[in-house]
């Protein structure tokens, strides 16, 4: 049966869009670049950590969902999303090679009346000035007269119950008013709200905006953390009551570092033209600096802990709790446990660590060793530091059996640890 749907990069954006799009009723095949999520999906495998589970992933295969390998099946769909990933590179911009790479195997088999969509996270001017000239190159087809083009940033929240797909806003700028008005239609299909934004630029800049937010307000309360220590106040005490008021203020919390799939945008690393200066947000620019600093401060507080206890980093026998960047998931993407674990390794520490989610974790590309009994692992450890609050962690059941503990999640009972 020929599929309405091409979803093209099969992973932590195209395999949720992929698992709504099947839920919707739509014939969907998903393309990669890469052939090797093909071999996972097709095994009923989910082929990245911290997605999708297997079942679900079974669950759309027999709901029809067909991984392929044929670029052909490109050009038999009349919508076709671009969901490759955009990490960041050693310059600290985003890398555009993945997605350079979909749009070329797409425009190979573009048909006129297609809607074309970017999902990816992307810094504005990328839809009008990077997409569209490789679509319409490889094609012969002209974007907005020929076929539609839009970008529609992805907003998941991996491991969020509440808002889904489904009843998360989309946000779509198409080139043209047609252009977006298809993929309204589209989206329409999976979600109950689309929000119209002026074009591709303001929809490739709400994702910069909505990523940012968070990325700043991080780094103010990391900064918060870090005062309130040297002030001998109770910095989690002060965020609750802070969230009370009804008004001007969303909570926010520190934590060991930042980690995930949606870094820090500054658009003024990648300019709308090459006319055109690009201009550098100050703001986004400190926040990395303070998010950077946290698994060096981290690093200093066991240290101190340690010292205080009359034992030095060197010979410590040190356990990591939870290594995954977001609780409850699989997924290591970016996460501040690695840089944590090597810093302390470089001191001489011995490290161990537990996580629920993770049987196996390397860091130099050396297995470090995983706890079967976490309370064994706990009392024996001269230092246990929770880096991820796992729901299956028994927080105040550890502080007890725990020789010393540091809880840089403020998950634990108030007294029952030190916290960041």
């Amino acid at each position: 049966m020929p599929a309405d749907l091409a979803i093209i990069g099969l992973g932590h954006l195209g395999l949720p869009l992929a698992q709504a799009a099947v839920a919707a009723g739509i014939q969907t095949v998903g393309y990669d670049t890469d052939p090797r999520p093909f071999a996972e999906l097709s095994a009923g495998r989910t082929p990245v950590e911290g997605s999708l589970a297997a079942s679900e992933i079974r669950r759309m295969l027999s709901g029809g969902f067909r991984p392929t390998t044929d670029p052909a099946e490109l050009g038999r769909v009349r919508t076709a999303v671009i969901c490759a990933p955009t990490p960041l590179g050693a310059d600290r911009t985003l890398d555009l090679t993945a997605v350079g790479d979909a749009a070329r195997a797409l425009a190979a088999r573009l048909r006129p009346h297609t809607t074309v969509l970017l999902e990816s996270a992307v810094p504005p001017g990328t839809t009008e000035n990077f997409v569209r000239p490789l679509l319409e190159e490889g094609s012969g087809l002209r974007a907005g007269r020929d076929f539609h083009l839009a970008c529609s940033p992805s907003r998941l929240d991996p491991g969020n119950r509440t808002h889904v797909y489904s009843n998360t806003p989309k946000v779509i700028g198409g080139l043209t008013p047609a252009c977006t008005e298809s993929a309204a239609t589209f989206y329409g299909r999976l979600t109950d709200k689309v929000v119209r934004a002026r074009g591709p630029r303001e929809a490739e800049m709400t994702k910069v905006l909505e990523t940012n937010f968070r990325h700043v307000n991080i780094a103010l309360v990391n900064e918060m953390a870090v005062l309130c220590h040297d002030l001998g106040v109770d910095l989690w005490d002060v965020i609750r009551c802070a969230e009370t008021k009804p008004f001007g203020f969303q909570p926010f919390r520190p934590g060991p570092g930042v980690g995930g799939h949606c870094p820090p945008v500054d658009p003024g690393f990648l300019p709308y033209s090459s006319r055109t200066p690009g201009h550098p947000l100050r703001m986004v620019s400190l926040a990395q600096e303070i998010n950077d600093r946290m698994p060096s401060y981290v690093i200093q507080r066991c240290a101190t802990l340690l010292n205080e206890h009359g034992k030095s980093v060197r010979g410590a026998r040190v356990l990591l709790l939870g290594v995954t960047y977001k609780p409850d998931l699989a997924d290591q993407e970016a996460s501040p446990s690695r840089e944590i674990a090597t810093r302390l390794m470089d001191m001489g520490a011995q490290i161990g660590y537990h996580d629920p989610h993770v049987q196996d974790w390397r860091v130099r590309e050396l297995p470090v060793p995983r706890a079967d009994s976490l309370y064994e692992a706990a009392s024996s450890a001269d230092l246990t530091v929770l880096l991820q609050h796992h729901r299956t962690y028994d927080l105040q059941g550890l502080a007890v059996k725990a020789q010393l503990l540091l809880d840089t999640r403020g998950a634990t009972p108030a007294g029952a640890a030190h916290r960041l």
